[in-house]
């Protein structure tokens, strides 16, 4: 599209309106009134979630509606130059006014009249700004450009500004207003970008998704593309880059009335959700009886759409397949003015389903998103009709009216990352007390048992020490008395034997009965003094038995005192049973939040922006009755439980393992995981694809080959990957199992591998001279569609990267490659294919391969 600078215009808010006889009085009344019902909406931004009323009380927004002026383009100079403009602006008094004649015109009323010296910066803040705040606020926004072909829709919106910054346009500067006011803690912003082709949805940012289904909820009708590639946006470098890469898919096409005419409508989607600080919603549980408080989160969505501009045939000279084009983007636009012609007439039908625009739009015009419209004239007088029928698009744009509201809902993946982490922490504290109760026990116990050992050893030790003195004394005493008693026996004996005459007899008698009551005496007393001695030891022993007796009752307190440890301990792994039974219940609570979380979120994707139920009980049989349209799902995150438990290196070593029936369901699991551009990495640096390559060398199994080689073309798609898959001889492998391959499916896999290595500009010799391109001719004889799509997008992607290289790298054009393999003729024979994926990659390889100078000779 022509490039034209601006500057910036005067603004002020106003109604739109046909002017016939107009008056200022009721211009200020009418003008007063909008501006309050504009200030009431953005007060009115309130919603409520769980236990509270829902927010049905919408507010009413109604379509605001901007015009903006290009200025006269080099072509309009030259043919225009005896010429007025047909637009005379008024943007003090947000006028238009539209010539028919030197002495009359038609006089129209706008929100904004936007000069053709309005720089992008203000257009942004008049058109765009008010809908980016109401998008942070939690509501729906829409900002969509409508005009004829080459009056600057694609500038207006999509203009990235690279070279001047100043220049950038509505898409650019939304997302750096959105990504300036986020937390990047909390909240997540993903972008969709795709068009409506020819009635067909085209991701452009994954191309070869190509054919997106629109689903509709059936209970409130909103639409969604769960098919479409959603990226999160962390910095405004990555969401350039992904413009960039949009527009380079974005069909276009060179007419008389503008050199780089879009040929579909191009549409944004910004999907933002923010967490609400210092708003919780309490959740009680049953188990534990304690409330948790999940935070709340709002989700909105911010739809920017460059409508292709309508043209008649007659001045654009489209023919051929540029008249199709034309006659698809203005039964499109058609169905979109009956749309909004029903809505402004408060019509009881309106035919949204006339177009998939007017189904993808439904939100946007009598929805509940905060709409604004930008229509862009041209001053030419050659096209008063086309500016005139814009103008009155416009006019019927602004009597809709749409019903704002906001999104809440509960954030259960936070709040089962909260439950989690307090569940372990409560783990852990058990478990530590636990260690800590059962280590005290084990020392009770050990000093019981030190306690009871010294006394029992002490107690034996003084038993043997009495026992040893009571002997020592009783020997004693027995020595001591057997010495008495000899030497008494040995004096009596020498008594009779000293003693004289029979009449000292008397005499000698009476002494030794004296001394022998004196010895016996003493031996008596001797003796008492043994008895006590004995009566002593008898009362030590005495004394030494109680201590033993009490020795044994303390022991029986011991064990008394043990055994209620041993039942305190077994309580206690009572005590463990019933929490880990609580711990389960706690588990199986998450596992259902977080399914249950999921579910929602799914059908919230599905559903567009239908309400979330009141209360937590109410939507588990939602989520019940949803389970079996979301098997798809619950496979893939099957998977990915897979991937974690099991691990990645155990997986790729199945690959190599005996059994048959072991390799293909492992080579299954690694190709579903290389679906997925965050394993790919993974994939590749745990030796992945050269176990692939090596497997799809060494196996005589058609469905390993299969699977193989899909997984092959995931990782294809990266360009690190495709120079390692070369370098390990993969275009050679492909080629060979290419060759004996009879199963379509497995042709389609390999073809679809070659087709990606195709596209990169570094690798067309050597893919060239291993035999890349002719694996590719030979599989056409299968003449399956799935088999000869891929084939025409790898000899696309080939041609492509030929005329890249001859445009850019200053490469002298000579014979194409795939010209000198024999591939012309087949792609001549198919170029008019009944199959649109065929058709359309065979045409982009022919208009790459018109760039080379032999090529016409060739024909």
């Amino acid at each position: 599209m022509s490039s034209f600078s601006y500057r910036n215009g005067i603004t002020s808010k106003g109604v739109g309106m046909k002017l016939d006889n107009y008056s200022s009085k009721s211009s200020s009344s009418f003008k007063s009134k909008v501006q309050s019902t504009g200030s009431s909406i953005r007060r009115s931004s309130t919603g409520s979630v769980g236990g509270g009323s829902k927010d049905d009380s919408a507010v009413s927004g109604r379509v605001r509606v901007a015009v903006r002026l290009r200025p006269r383009n080099a072509e309009e100079m030259v043919a225009d130059a005896d010429f007025a403009d047909c637009v005379e602006l008024q943007p003090e008094l947000k006028r238009l006014k539209i010539r028919k004649n030197n002495w009359d015109s038609d006089t129209y009323e706008f929100d904004e009249v936007l000069t053709e010296f309005a720089s992008q910066k203000r257009v942004y803040e008049v058109v765009a700004k008010p809908v980016v705040e109401s998008v942070l606020d939690g509501y729906n926004g829409t900002i969509m450009a409508y005009g004829q072909t080459g009056t600057g829709k694609t500038y207006t919106l999509g203009r990235l500004g690279e070279e001047d910054t100043a220049g950038r346009g509505i898409m650019v500067r939304a997302l750096e207003n959105i990504l300036a006011e986020i937390s990047h803690e909390t909240d997540a912003v993903s972008v969709s970008y795709f068009q409506l082709y020819m009635e067909t949805v085209q991701d452009l940012i994954d191309p070869a998704n190509d054919n997106i289904s629109i689903v509709e909820d059936p209970r409130n009708g909103d639409v969604s593309l769960p098919g479409v590639t959603l990226v999160e946006i962390r910095d405004q470098k990555s969401f350039v880059e992904l413009l960039r890469i949009g527009e380079a898919n974005r069909f276009a096409a060179n007419t008389k009335l503008n050199t780089e005419s879009s040929r579909s409508h191009a549409i944004l989607m910004v999907h933002l959700k923010r967490s609400i600080k210092g708003r919780n919603s309490s959740l009680s549980t049953e188990s534990t009886g304690k409330t948790l408080k999940a935070p709340i989160v709002r989700k909105s969505k911010l739809v920017i759409v460059d409508l292709a501009g309508s043209e008649r045939v007659e001045k654009s000279g489209s023919e051929g397949h540029t008249f199709e084009e034309a006659k698809s983007i203005n039964l499109s636009l058609s169905a979109l003015g009956k749309c909004i012609n029903a809505l402004a007439e408060n019509s009881a039908h309106v035919p949204v389903r006339d177009s998939k625009l007017t189904r993808l739009l439904r939100d946007s015009f009598g929805g509940t998103a905060r709409t604004s419209l930008i229509i862009t004239v041209g001053p030419s007088p050659r096209h008063r009709g086309e500016t005139s029928s814009t103008i009155m698009f416009g006019q019927r744009a602004m009597k809709v009216e749409n019903m704002l509201k906001i999104k809440e809902e509960f954030d259960y993946k936070s709040l089962s990352r909260k439950l989690d982490v307090q569940l372990d922490k409560l783990v852990a504290e058990h478990e530590r007390q636990q260690k800590a109760f059962q280590d005290e026990v084990e020392r009770m116990a050990l000093e019981a048992q030190k306690r009871v050992a010294d006394a029992e050893r002490n107690y034996a030790d003084a038993l043997e020490e009495e026992k040893l003195k009571c002997q020592k004394d009783y020997a004693e005493s027995i020595k001591i008395l057997e010495e008495q008693w000899a030497e008494k026996q040995e004096k009596h004996g020498q008594r009779k034997v000293k003693f004289g005459p029979v009449d000292d007899g008397i005499d000698q008698k009476s002494n030794s009965e004296l001394s022998t009551s004196g010895e016996v005496a003493k031996i008596k007393k001797i003796l008492q003094n043994e008895i006590l001695l004995r009566k002593a030891a008898e009362a030590e022993v005495n004394n030494l038995r109680n201590q033993l007796t009490q020795w044994k009752k303390t022991e029986a307190a011991r064990n008394d005192e043990i055994s209620q440890l041993h039942k305190l301990v077994e309580d206690e792994a009572h005590q463990k049973a019933r929490l880990e039974e609580e711990i389960a219940i706690l588990r199986s609570q998450l596992l259902q939040i977080s399914f249950e979380a999921d579910q929602t979120r799914r059908n919230l994707d599905i559903g567009g922006n239908g309400e979330l139920s009141g209360s937590l009980d109410s939507l588990i049989p939602q989520v019940k009755h949803q389970q079996p349209r979301d098997s798809g799902d619950g496979e893939k995150a099957s998977m990915v439980k897979l991937f974690e438990q099991v691990g990645l290196h155990k997986i790729l070593s199945l690959l190599e393992a005996d059994d048959a029936d072991v390799r293909i369901h492992a080579v299954k699991v690694v190709a579903n995981l290389a679906a997925e551009e965050t394993n790919q990495e993974k994939i590749v640096e745990a030796g992945g694809l050269t176990s692939l390559l090596t497997l799809l060398r060494s196996s005589n199994d058609e469905t390993i080959h299969r699977v193989a080689a899909g997984a092959i073309a995931n990782l294809a798609m990266n360009e690190t990957n495709q120079e390692l898959i070369m370098s390990q001889g993969g275009i050679s492998l492909l080629s060979f199992t290419a060759a004996n391959a009879e199963d379509p499916q497995t042709l389609r896999m390999v073809a679809g591998a070659i087709a990606n290595l195709c596209g990169n500009d570094k690798l067309q010799v050597k893919l060239r001279a291993e035999g890349g391109i002719m694996a590719l001719l030979g599989m056409v004889s299968c003449r399956h569609p799935d088999v000869l799509a891929q084939v025409a997008r790898g000899i696309a992607n080939f041609a492509k990267c030929e005329s890249r290289a001859i445009s850019t790298q200053g490469i002298k054009a000579g014979k194409s490659l795939l010209i000198e393999d024999g591939a012309l003729p087949w792609i001549v024979q198919n170029a008019n294919n009944e199959a649109s994926q065929i058709r359309r990659h065979i045409e982009l390889a022919l208009c790459h391969l018109a760039q080379h100078g032999t090529f016409y000779s060739t024909l």
